[in-house]
């Protein structure tokens, strides 16, 4: 058996604790923790962008991330599994609420806490959601309104020109 250098072995020691104290600063400073935070579910009609690994906050602050989503075979709603904060009290009637971080933001889910004495536990369910909006159907409905609007009053105008049929 060949015999080692100290000074491979010194170096091999400072790589591996350089790389611990990467990892360990990649950890804090991305928001994974090796801890395990509560267990939350909740289920939306439609979760359009929302992925894997995306932020749960409470006031704007992270407080989790999304750990799965899936689809129930019985009622074909999504439903989205989170881990937030284990120290987090959240009354019962707390809704949670797809939104983005701007126009094109990545989605992320927004917990509103309610009033209720009875807290959400380990495994806990929401019961009040709002599922994400669709940017294509708003400007699907903004686009059809102004042409609307633009025939609707093209036929007022119409109307009241001389000669004019009632």
């Amino acid at each position: 058996m060949a015999r080692r250098n100290p000074t491979e072995l010194i170096a091999g020691a400072a790589v591996l604790l350089v790389a611990g104290v990467f990892l360990g600063y990649a950890m804090a400073n991305t928001g994974r923790t090796a801890m395990a935070g509560m267990t939350l579910r909740a289920k939306f009609e439609r979760i359009d962008g929302l992925n894997v690994g995306a932020d749960v906050r409470l006031a704007g602050v992270k407080v989790g991330s999304v750990t799965a989503t899936r689809v129930d075979p019985q009622t074909f709603q999504a439903i989205v599994t989170m881990s937030v904060q284990p120290n987090l009290k959240l009354p019962r009637d707390s809704s949670a609420e797809i939104g983005s971080d701007g126009l094109l933001g990545s989605k992320a889910i927004a917990i509103v806490p309610g009033g209720e004495d009875k807290l959400l536990g380990e495994g806990g369910e929401f019961t009040i959601t709002q599922s994400a909006a669709s940017l294509e159907q708003l400007l699907g409905k903004f686009i059809f309104g102004v042409n609307d609007l633009s025939a609707n009053v093209q036929k007022s105008l119409d109307e009241k020109k001389p000669g004019a049929k009632p």
